[in-house]
C-alpha cells in the first residue's frame, strides 16, 4: 500500500492519501478493497486513490491494513468523524437501496404476486402454474434451508416432519423491522403476531388435515411471511422421502409420499429444488433420482447442497466437483449452504447471527472459499437465484398461461351447459323450469330431423350427413344392381325362351315373359330398402337419446322419461315405415310407365344396348332393362322419401307431443326435476372452476 503527502490549498494543512493497490481475490479477479462495500457517491475520489471508510472498531482488510479509528482521510484532506461518515454512508446507501427498491417493485414483485394471486384463486387445481418446490431425503437438511430463507422455525424431528405441502410465500417489505405472518388451510385462516407461533400452527394444520400421528396429506397449507428480513419469493415445501416405514408410519408410507412429490415435480411448471447433504453420495439420493426420473435432461433441476461442515476431510475436493456440474449435470447447476444445526439450536443461535456464521465459515474455508467468490455460497446467495429463477421462469410460462386459461375456461362454460341451472324452489317456477327444459329439448330434435344441428356427431360426422350418406348408398346400390342384371339376364331370358318360347319366330317378346323377369329383379330390392330403413332409425334414436342426455343429464327421472318416449316412437315410426316401403313393393308388381317416358328410355337403351346373337334375347333385353331403370328411378327417391317422413319429420312432431304430456301430471313435477347429490357436486364444482378461471383470465388481462 503506498500513501503520499498532499496540501490543502484553501487549509494550508497537509494530509496523507492512502493509496491501495488492487490486490486479486480467490478466484483470481482483481479487485480494489472497497469490492463489497457501499461507496457513498459524496466520498472524494481521484483516479488510482479511494476514500477508504472506517467503522467504529476500524476496518481491516484481508492483508491486515487496519485504518485509525474515528477519522477519515479524503482526497481533499477533509477531516470528518466517525459519525459523520456512517450518517452520509447511510443516506447514500439508502437513496440507492430506495432506487432499487422501486425498480425491483415494479418487476419483480408483480410476477411473484399474479401466480401467488392465480394460487390463492384456486387455479393449481385445473392448471400447473409456475412454481418451485423442495424436496430432500428426510434430514437433507431441507427444513434449515427454507428456515434460513424465511426467518422462521419449522417443524423438525425424525422421521416425517412435513406431512402436507406448505406453500411458504415470503414477501419482502421496504419498512424495517416490520414482520406478519398469515397461516391458511382448508377454511381456517390465522393471523400470526410473532415468528414463534408459526411451528406450533403448522403442528396445528398438519394435525388437523392429516390427523394425528404420522399420516399424509396432498392438501395445501400456505404460510404467508411479510418482513424486511426475507427475499422475494414463494416455495412449496414437500414431505422428506422415507426409504423404510418405522413406529406407527403405514407400510406404504415411501409410496404415499413419493406419489404425493411426483404430483409436484412432475408439472412442466415446477422449478425442482432438490436438497442433498455434502456427507452423502449425491448419485444414491432418492430425490435426485425422481427429480431426474421427471426431468431427464436437467432443465427444471437445481441442486442445493447442504451441511459442507460434516464433509470429511480430504474429500472436500468431491464436493466442489459437484459445484462445478463434474459429477451429475443440471442445467441450473448448483448451490451450496451451511444452515443451523441441531447444536446452534440448542446453543439459541439466532438466525440472523447463524448467517454471519455461514459467510464467515466460506470466507475462512481453504476449498470452500472459492465458491463464495462465485456466488452459489450461502443463504443470502441461495435466496437471489431462487428468486431470479422464478422471476424468469414466470415470465416464460405466462403467454402459454394465457393460453391455457382461456381454453379451460371455454371448455369448462361448455360443461357446465351440461349441468344448466339449480331447480327453482316456487312451484310455478319449476313448471316454468321444465317447460323451458322441455322446449329446448325439442327444438334441437327438430333441428336435428331438419338437417340444422351442427353439435350432434356420429362418429366425427353429423347426424344428417349420415342420412344423407345412407341414401346415396342405397341409389350406388340400385346403380350396381343395374350392372349386374344386365350380366344375368341372357341366361334368365335362355332358361324363359326354353321353357315357354312357342311357334313364335325369333325376336317376337312374350309379355308375360317381360314382366315375371321385371318383377322377380324388383322384389329382391325390398329387403336392402327395409335395411336402409333401419340403418336410418338407429341413427335417429341414438342421436335423440344423446340429445337427450345433453339437457337432461342432471336429472335422471327426466331423462329415463324422454329416452322411454325416443325409444317407443322410433320403434312405432320403423313399423309404420315398414308398412309402406311393403305396400310399395307391392305396387311395383304392377308393371307400368308412361307410354312417352317408357319409349324414350326404350330409345336410349337400343342405341347403348350390347348385341346379341339371338334376336329375342335382344329384344327381350332391351325391353328389360329399359323398364328396371325407370323402377329403379322411382325407388331412389320413394325409399328416401317414405324413411324422411316417417323416421325424421313425424318421429320429431310425435315426440314433442309426447314429452309435453308430461306436464300435465303436476304431482310428479318434482319427482322429475329431482337431482342427485352427485350432479349438484358436479354443477358447484364446473360453477367454482368457472369463476376461479374467470378471476385468473381478468388478472392476467390486466397483468399483461
Amino acid at each position: 500500500m503506498n500513501s503520499r503527502q498532499h496540501r490543502n490549498k484553501r487549509s494550508g494543512k497537509s494530509v496523507v492519501i492512502v493509496q491501495e493497490p488492487n490486490r486479486q481475490t480467490h478466484s483470481g479477479q482483481t479487485n480494489g478493497i472497497m469490492q463489497t462495500q457501499h461507496i457513498p457517491a459524496e466520498v472524494p475520489t481521484i483516479i488510482g486513490v479511494s476514500a477508504v471508510p472506517i467503522c467504529s472498531q476500524g476496518f481491516a482488510n484481508s492483508k491486515g491494513f487496519t485504518c485509525q479509528k474515528d477519522i477519515w482521510k479524503s482526497a481533499l484532506g477533509v477531516l470528518e468523524t466517525q459519525e459523520q461518515k456512517e450518517e452520509r454512508r447511510r443516506k447514500s446507501i439508502k437513496a440507492m437501496d430506495t432506487v432499487f427498491f422501486n425498480e425491483y417493485e415494479s418487476k419483480v414483485r408483480p410476477c411473484i404476486d399474479l401466480i401467488d394471486q392465480l394460487r390463492a384463486f384456486g387455479v393449481d387445481k385445473d392448471l400447473g402454474l409456475p412454481a418451485i418446490a423442495v424436496i430432500g431425503d428426510q434430514s437433507s437438511g431441507k427444513s434449515s434451508v427454507l428456515e434460513a430463507l424465511s426467518g422462521v422455525s419449522l417443524p423438525r424431528g425424525k422421521g416425517i416432519v412435513t406431512r402436507c405441502p406448505l406453500e411458504l410465500k415470503l414477501k419482502k417489505v421496504r419498512k424495517e423491522n416490520v414482520w406478519k405472518g398469515k397461516i391458511k388451510y382448508k377454511d381456517y385462516v390465522q393471523i400470526l403476531k410473532s415468528t414463534t407461533e408459526v411451528e406450533q400452527e403448522i403442528h396445528k394444520a398438519q394435525n388437523t388435515i392429516a390427523g394425528q400421528g404420522v399420516g399424509i396429506s396432498p392438501e395445501l397449507i400456505s404460510l404467508e411471511i411479510e418482513s424486511s428480513n426475507v427475499p422475494d419469493l414463494t416455495l412449496i415445501d414437500l414431505p422428506g422421502i422415507a426409504r423404510v416405514a418405522v413406529g406407527d408410519q403405514p407400510v406404504n408410507i415411501g409410496d404415499q409420499i413419493k406419489k404425493l412429490i411426483k404430483s409436484f415435480i412432475q408439472k412442466q411448471e415446477t422449478i425442482n429444488l432438490v436438497v442433498v447433504p455434502c456427507n452423502v453420495d449425491i448419485a444414491t439420493t432418492e430425490a435426485l433420482k425422481m427429480a431426474q426420473e421427471v426431468d431427464p435432461s436437467g432443465e427444471r433441476t437445481l441442486g442445493i447442497l447442504t451441511k459442507p461442515d460434516l464433509v470429511d476431510k480430504g474429500t472436500e475436493a468431491s464436493v466442489v466437483d459437484i459445484m462445478r456440474n463434474i459429477i451429475v449435470e443440471l442445467k441450473k447447476g448448483y448451490m451450496i449452504v451451511k444452515c443451523r444445526g441441531q447444536k446452534d439450536i440448542d446453543d439459541k443461535l439466532t438466525l440472523d447471527d447463524a448467517i454471519t456464521k455461514e459467510r464467515m465459515f466460506f470466507e475462512d474455508h481453504e476449498h470452500f472459499r472459492q465458491l463464495l467468490d462465485n456466488g452459489v455460497a450461502t443463504i443470502p446467495c441461495l435466496a437471489g437465484r431462487l428468486t431470479n429463477e422464478l422471476v424468469s421462469h414466470i415470465n416464460k410460462s405466462l403467454p402459454q398461461l394465457r393460453k391455457d386459461v382461456e381454453m379451460k375456461l371455454n371448455k369448462t362454460k361448455q360443461s357446465l351447459k351440461d349441468y344448466s341451472n339449480g331447480v327453482p324452489d316456487a312451484p310455478e317456477e319449476k313448471l316454468m323450469f321444465m317447460i323451458e327444459k322441455i322446449n329446448k329439448f325439442c327444438h334441437q330434435i327438430k333441428n336435428l330431423t331438419s338437417g340444422e344441428e351442427t353439435q350432434i356427431l356420429i362418429n366425427g360426422m353429423r347426424y344428417i350427413t349420415k342420412v344423407r350418406k345412407v341414401f346415396e348408398e342405397w341409389n350406388s346400390f340400385l346403380e350396381k344392381q343395374s350392372l349386374n342384371f344386365r350380366d344375368d339376364l341372357r341366361n334368365e331370358i335362355r332358361d324363359f325362351e326354353n321353357n315357354y318360347r312357342g311357334r313364335e319366330l325369333p325376336g317376337f317378346v312374350n309379355y308375360k315373359t317381360f314382366e315375371s323377369l321385371v318383377r322377380d329383379n324388383i322384389v329382391e330390392l325390398k329387403e336392402p330398402a327395409i335395411n336402409k330403413l333401419k340403418v336410418v332409425t338407429e341413427l335417429t334414436r341414438t342421436a335423440s337419446i344423446e340429445i337427450a342426455e345433453e339437457h337432461f343429464k342432471a336429472f335422471s327421472n327426466l331423462f329415463k322419461f324422454a329416452k322411454i318416449k325416443i325409444e317407443s316412437i322410433s320403434h312405432q315410426q320403423e313399423s309404420e315405415a315398414e308398412k309402406m316401403l311393403k305396400a310399395q313393393f307391392k305396387i311395383e308388381n304392377m308393371v307400368y310407365s308412361q307410354d312417352k317416358i317408357y319409349s324414350s328410355n326404350l330409345s336410349t337403351t337400343k342405341n347403348t344396348a350390347t348385341i346379341f346373337a339371338n334376336a329375342t334375347v335382344q329384344e327381350m333385353s332391351h325391353h328389360v332393362q329399359t323398364y328396371y331403370k325407370i323402377a329403379s328411378c322411382r325407388l331412389a327417391d320413394q325409399i328416401p322419401l317414405v324413411i324422411c317422413y316417417h323416421i325424421l319429420h313425424e318421429f320429431a312432431d310425435k315426440l314433442q307431443a309426447e314429452m309435453l304430456t308430461i306436464l300435465q301430471d303436476r304431482d310428479r313435477i318434482n319427482e322429475y326435476l329431482f337431482e342427485d347429490q352427485d350432479t349438484k357436486r358436479k354443477r358447484e364444482t364446473l360453477q367454482n372452476q368457472m369463476s376461479r378461471l374467470i378471476k385468473a383470465h381478468k388478472a392476467l388481462f390486466e397483468f399483461a
